[in-house]
């Protein structure tokens, strides 16, 4: 059974087309200055609806992170480690981290992004560590 594929909305496509062309882009807003993500329709720091996606350079660090062992739906492959990343210029991301076992993934680990087709029109953002750091 394949895994769900990511159906874009208005709101997240150009998250999507920019995962496509291996760019990581996250929501931020010019009024508070706040990173988030998902996107949502309004800032979750100040409510305001005016903002807009800036590029991210996909560095961070983990903050948290489980080993997943029982899939959340058909398709998945367990185990697999799903860790929150401070990224490096602000905000954060709920991702898999992969590291080749799962169980090697700590916090204060530095990751990347790296991002693998699912889909010929959606890209996953995964991370992955930042060898010597």
């Amino acid at each position: 059974m394949s895994r769900p594929v990511p159906e874009p909305t208005p709101l997240s496509r150009p998250f999507w087309d920019a995962a496509r062309r291996g760019d990581l882009v996250v929501p931020q807003c010019p009024a508070c200055g706040l990173r988030f993500f998902v996107p949502e329709p309004a800032c979750p720091g100040c409510m305001s609806v005016d903002w807009r996606y800036v590029p991210s350079a996909g560095r961070g660090t983990v903050y948290s992170v489980t080993v997943v062992h029982r899939a959340p739906g058909p398709g998945f492959e367990t185990p697999f480690a799903l860790a929150v990343i401070d990224l490096d210029e602000g905000g954060t991301l709920l991702t898999h981290v992969d590291a080749g076992d799962p169980d090697d993934v700590t916090i204060g680990m530095r990751v990347r992004v790296d991002f693998r087709p699912l889909t010929d029109e959606i890209t996953l953002p995964y991370f992955v560590p930042v060898p010597g750091d």
